[in-house]
């Protein structure tokens, strides 16, 4: 009997000396947890959060950068971007279509997280959305009939030569400010002044390198003409490039883009998407 009560005291004797050790060790474990995880959220708070999908808007009618193909599939540059930024993100890729008119409304009402629609980056886009990292670049250009005599593209030397231009473009404003010894013919639209510089009813056309590269290319020009002197790209007047569109009040978002696209300029992956839809520089 007495070897039994022993026996017993011994045992709650242990278990009050397991339990007296092992609280205090739970204890200062429970008062480290509390401690680090402010740390750690603090440490993570410049960290973005990954997208389970990212909602990305176009349209679909503006050759090369998004249209439909002969199948029916969008397709383009901004298109082959827009996947190529997902899969840095490793997240998956949702690309609807919409008028360009309606882009940047669905995209303040929350309908998407991004537009990728080569909007420009100006003052009034500005008051609307935010803009990610430019990618792309739209330079005003000159363009004259093939052969005849080399002349340098400046002021001085195009003065009194008939440059043909679109009416009320930022292109024919350029050109009044810093060409004004020139005879500058304003036309209806970039088509007529094509036209006009086909048929030698002017001398050169000033107009957006991009659309200039694709009609020397095309049929329309009938092989006509090429571009002339540089690019030019005063934000001013051709706006400060290309970029995403993103809401003011998703920041995250813009972040996640922007890191996207740092990754694609320095893997080369940009630069090939580049060279697939636009096979002659325009800047």
């Amino acid at each position: 009997m007495l070897s039994t009560i022993l026996r017993r005291l011994a045992t709650s004797l242990v278990a009050c000396f397991v339990v007296l050790v092992a609280q205090p060790a739970i204890a200062v474990g429970q008062e480290e947890t509390t401690e680090d995880a402010p740390a750690a959220a603090e440490t993570n708070t410049d960290e973005p959060s990954r997208r389970v999908v990212v909602r990305f808007l176009t349209e679909g009618d503006f050759p090369p950068f998004n249209f439909y193909d002969e199948d029916g599939t969008l397709v383009g540059f901004n298109v082959d971007l827009a996947r190529a930024i997902c899969m840095e993100l490793n997240t998956a890729c949702d690309i609807k279509v919409r008028p360009w008119g309606e882009l940047l409304l669905a995209l303040r009402r929350g309908e998407a997280d991004a537009v990728i629609a080569a909007h420009a980056v100006t003052p009034q886009s500005l008051a609307e959305v935010d803009f990610t990292d430019r990618y792309f670049q739209t330079p005003g250009r000159f363009a004259a009939r093939r052969g005849g005599e080399a002349v340098e593209i400046t002021p001085e030397a195009l003065e009194s030569k008939r440059i043909g231009v679109a009416k009320n473009t930022a292109h024919e404003a350029f050109l009044r400010t810093f060409f004004r010894s020139s005879a500058i013919q304003a036309f209806e639209n970039a088509d007529l002044a094509r036209d006009a510089l086909i048929q030698g009813q002017v001398d050169y056309i000033f107009d957006d390198g991009i659309g200039l590269v694709f009609w020397l290319h095309g049929t329309a020009s009938k092989r006509c003409c090429e571009l002339k002197g540089g690019a030019y790209l005063e934000p001013k007047y051709f706006g400060d490039g290309i970029a995403i569109a993103v809401p003011k009040t998703d920041s995250q978002i813009k972040t996640l883009i922007n890191g996207a696209l740092a990754r694609l300029r320095s893997n080369g992956r940009l630069d090939e998407l580049v060279e697939r839809y636009f096979p002659v520089k325009v800047y």
